[in-house]
C-alpha cells in the first residue's frame, strides 16, 4: 500500500492505494475518523485479503485536519474526483463502499454516475441521524441500477433493520445483510464471544461473495 495524495477541484486529499488497480473498492470513511483509524485499516485489510484492490481516501476536511464534515456538495466533489482518477487507471468499474457517512455520500454519487461503478456497499447506513427521529430521504437510491449492499448491525440505532429492509426491498437491486448484535460500527456484544475483528471479517466476506463470487 502507498500513501499518496490527489488534487481535486476543491483541494488536495490524502489516499492510500494498492500496488495494482484491478478489482477496486473505493473505501470512504465515516464522519468522525479518517483512513488511519483502526476500523478503516482493518476493513481495508479484510477486503484486500479477499481479493479486492482497496483505494481508501480522506475527504478534504479530514485531509486538512478539520473535525466538522463539509456539506454534501463538497463531499460529493471529492468522491467524484477520486472516482474519475480510479476510472482512468482501470477498465473495471469500481465498487463504492463507505462507513456510515461515506456510504451515504457514495449512494448520492452512485445515483449520478450510473454504470460507471460496479455496486455500492453501505457499512452502517446512517438512515436516522444522531439526535433525530425521522429517517433521511432515500429516494435517490431508487435511481441506482447496480447492486446495493446494506450491511448493518442489528443493534444499530442509526440504521434500524426494519426500515433498512424496506429500502433494500424497494430499490432495483438491493440486499440487506444484518450483522448479529453489531452496533453502528458492527461491534458485537461481548456475550456473543465475537469481536469487532470477527464482524469486520464477516462483512468483508459478504462483500466478496456479492461482487467477486467468493
Amino acid at each position: 500500500m502507498t500513501d499518496t495524495s490527489l488534487a481535486t477541484p476543491i483541494g488536495t486529499i490524502e489516499l492510500r492505494t494498492p500496488a495494482s488497480l484491478d478489482r477496486v473498492v473505493i473505501l470512504a470513511h465515516g464522519a468522525g475518523a479518517g483512513i488511519d483509524h483502526p476500523w478503516m485499516r482493518e476493513m481495508d485489510s479484510a477486503l484486500g485479503v479477499r481479493g479486492f484492490d482497496v483505494v481508501a481516501f480522506n475527504y478534504l476536511y479530514t485531509s486538512e485536519g478539520r473535525k466538522a464534515p463539509d456539506r454534501l456538495p463538497k463531499l460529493l466533489q471529492v468522491h467524484a474526483a477520486l472516482l474519475d482518477w480510479v476510472t482512468d487507471q482501470t477498465g473495471t468499474p469500481p465498487v463504492l463502499a463507505g462507513k456510515s457517512m461515506g456510504g451515504r455520500v457514495g449512494g448520492h454519487l452512485a445515483a449520478d454516475v450510473g454504470d460507471r461503478i460496479g455496486g455500492v456497499v453501505y457499512l452502517g447506513y446512517p438512515l436516522v441521524a444522531m439526535g433525530k427521529t425521522e429517517p433521511r430521504d432515500t429516494s435517490h437510491l431508487d435511481e441506482i441500477t447496480v447492486p446495493q449492499l446494506f450491511i448493518s448491525g442489528s443493534r444499530d440505532r442509526m440504521g434500524p433493520l426494519d426500515l433498512l429492509s424496506t429500502i433494500a426491498d424497494r430499490v432495483p437491486d438491493g440486499r440487506l445483510i444484518p450483522i448479529e448484535s453489531g452496533n453502528h460500527s458492527l461491534k458485537p456484544l461481548k456475550a456473543t464471544g465475537r469481536t469487532q475483528s470477527d464482524t469486520i471479517s464477516e462483512a468483508a466476506a459478504h462483500i466478496a461473495d456479492a461482487f467477486l463470487g467468493s
